[in-house]
């Protein structure tokens, strides 16, 4: 098992000390609150829609404001953006978004507090090429880096403006892809080599992000970017921006994201978040809140422990499922190489419909389970465990432990061989919704590898709470049930209206199990992120669409109002069609 570097311990939580960073008045990192992003979606050069926008999110709470600025035009704009804001008395930080445009990101550090840059793409174009670069032609490529990125490292260190690296996988430079692959590796070593300019100049308001679509990958990437950070050296201390990308809309995407956030908080990381949704701008803003909230500076958090603590019972930077022995409950088997399986109380199983559920009817009752309640502090009750045959085993309630820590115990504690049935709840106060304790509590600890069977018990109503156990699965990538959307949440680059493009395509393709289709406002992510669905929807030109199968393109400039139609038919040559029952 890997050494565990990037927190002090799976076990207990502990914040994670950083530097704090300075955007504008506001603190990030250090003792500072875990700070609350969105990014506006009208179109840049309008002013009077973006400040309205703008002013939304702060009557809605929000603490960081981030929009984009694709040309050297859009970032000029954003003087009168800002301007406009502050005549309104809103004077919370503004962010430009950058990409491919260093001239933009010159012209917006003018009038912005914070940066924000994609090393991916700041200086290299797109083109998916392969090659096999030699040490000196590497070299060459960051001489080439260093010299784009050091005016605009100068002007922001003159001028007191923050700067984010924020890596995302499927935006990698081709030489990244080229000799890292698309990697959490990749995307760390994306941001470190524009982290070393600036470091070498003598800049140091630096935030950084690994953003991913693919939850598991998230996770681990910012890991192992913590983890790089400390090996670099105690003064690469920098805070880390959170956030799960294209997580799409509705409860599917709040637990997405709880899933990735939620775990990476609980290992101490993060000082400031986006939950970013295809919905209003405004709508990011509470679950953001909600997540943050347990480990906001001032909350307390229960630290029972044993004595010694064990060893790590997973690695935190590959997945691997914990290889339990198959057992049977009734005729359901539960193991390693089993399908993770739901589980609701007795009694809300009871009052749902087979006929009804379908593919949603919980697999069994929490009674029927037979779950051996186990303290993972007590070490009897654990001892009496190292010689059972296999069984299924979870947390009784009332362990003064978090959730997420609590059943890391029980996995590096209790003998391999045995199952895992996991709870959104150990029954005390519960600061999380349903759908986002699923996710921190559930979601997360799936995407480590711990988990066969799966306990709802915060949903009361049985349909919804049936649906959610799915919807967990479904998030954390161990179970699909059902279409899976990788959906951008649309920004002032988008040229289309997203959210009714992603009604109308879930309206058409909402019951094909297990297809996985991209829906990206524009070509910035879109075919990078979109590299593990099997399908893309992807806004191209103004009202025109481009569609993709994986990220190859297939389809150019289709009229937006013809194209879900094509969509379909490239989903039914592909034989992956079926007709809605």
């Amino acid at each position: 098992m890997s050494t565990v570097l990037h927190c002090p311990s799976l076990f207990r939580y502990t914040r994670r000390q950083t530097r704090e960073v300075m955007v504008g008045n506001m603190g990030l990192g250090g003792n500072n609150p875990i700070r609350i992003q969105s990014m506006l979606t009208h179109d840049t050069l309008d002013t009077e829609g973006c400040v309205k926008e703008a002013l939304a999110l702060a009557d809605a709470g929000c603490e960081i404001i981030r929009l984009t600025a694709q040309t050297k035009v859009y970032a000029a704009n954003l003087e009168n953006i800002a301007r406009e804001l502050r005549a309104a008395g809103c004077h919370l930080p503004l962010v430009a978004d950058i990409h491919f445009k260093p001239d933009a990101a010159m012209e917006a550090a003018k009038w912005v507090e914070k940066i924000r840059v994609n090393p991916g793409n700041f200086i290299d174009k797109k083109r998916f090429l392969e090659r096999d670069y030699t040490d000196l032609e590497y070299e060459e490529e960051l001489e080439r880096v260093r010299t784009a990125f050091t005016p605009l490292v100068l002007f922001c260190k003159e001028h007191g403006r923050a700067m984010r690296l924020g890596a995302n996988h499927g935006s990698l430079s081709d030489r990244i892809l080229n000799r890292y692959g698309d990697t959490p590796e990749g995307m760390v070593e994306s941001a470190l080599e524009f982290a070393r300019v600036a470091r070498d100049l003598d800049y140091h308001q630096l935030v950084f992000s690994m953003k991913s679509s693919n939850v598991k990958v998230m996770i681990q990437a910012y890991r192992l970017l913590v983890r790089r950070l400390q090996e670099e050296g105690a003064d690469w201390n920098y805070p880390i921006h959170l956030g799960v990308t294209e997580a799409g809309e509705g409860e599917d995407a709040r637990i997405k994201s709880a899933t990735g956030i939620g775990s990476l908080l609980a290992d101490g990381i993060g000082d400031t978040l986006r939950v970013s949704l295809t919905e209003d701008p405004v709508y990011e803003v509470a679950p953001g809140f909600e997540l943050a909230a347990p480990y906001q500076p001032g909350v307390e958090h229960s630290q029972a422990l044993p004595q010694e603590e064990p060893a790590a019972p997973f690695n935190p930077y590959t997945f691997t499922k914990r290889k339990a022995d198959v057992i049977k409950r009734g005729e359901m088997t539960l193991g390693w190489n089993e399908p993770v399986r739901v589980v609701l109380p007795q009694a809300a199983c009871e009052a749902l419909s087979p006929a009804e559920m379908k593919d949603f009817m919980p697999e069994l009752s929490y009674e029927a389970c037979e779950a051996v309640e186990v303290d993972p502090c007590n070490a009897g009750e654990i001892a009496a465990l190292a010689e059972a045959p296999a069984t299924l085993v979870t947390v009784k309630d009332g362990v003064n432990m978090p959730v997420p820590q609590a059943f890391r115990l029980l996995a590096a504690v209790i003998p391999t061989r045995h199952s895992i049935l996991l709870k959104d709840t150990l029954g005390g106060e519960e600061a999380l919704s349903a759908p986002m304790a699923g996710g921190v509590h559930i979601g997360s600890l799936l995407c480590d590898g711990i988990g066969n069977a799966v306990l709802v018990r915060l949903e009361k109503d049985p349909k919804k709470a049936a649906y959610l156990g799915f919807n967990i699965l479904q998030a954390a990538g161990v179970r699909l049930s059902k279409t899976e959307y990788v959906s951008c949440p649309s920004c002032g680059r988008t040229h289309y209206n997203i959210q009714e493009a992603a009604a109308r395509i879930r309206e058409a393709t909402g019951h094909l199990k297990g297809v996985k289709i991209a829906i990206m406002g524009c070509i910035v992510n879109g075919p990078g992120e979109m590299s593990d669905a099997d399908f893309g929807y992807v806004g191209g030109a103004p009202n025109k669409i481009n569609l993709y199968v994986g990220h190859t393109p297939v389809e150019m400039n289709i009229p937006q109002e013809e194209a879900v139609q094509h969509l379909v038919e490239l989903i039914r040559s592909h034989g992956r069609w079926v007709d809605p029952a």
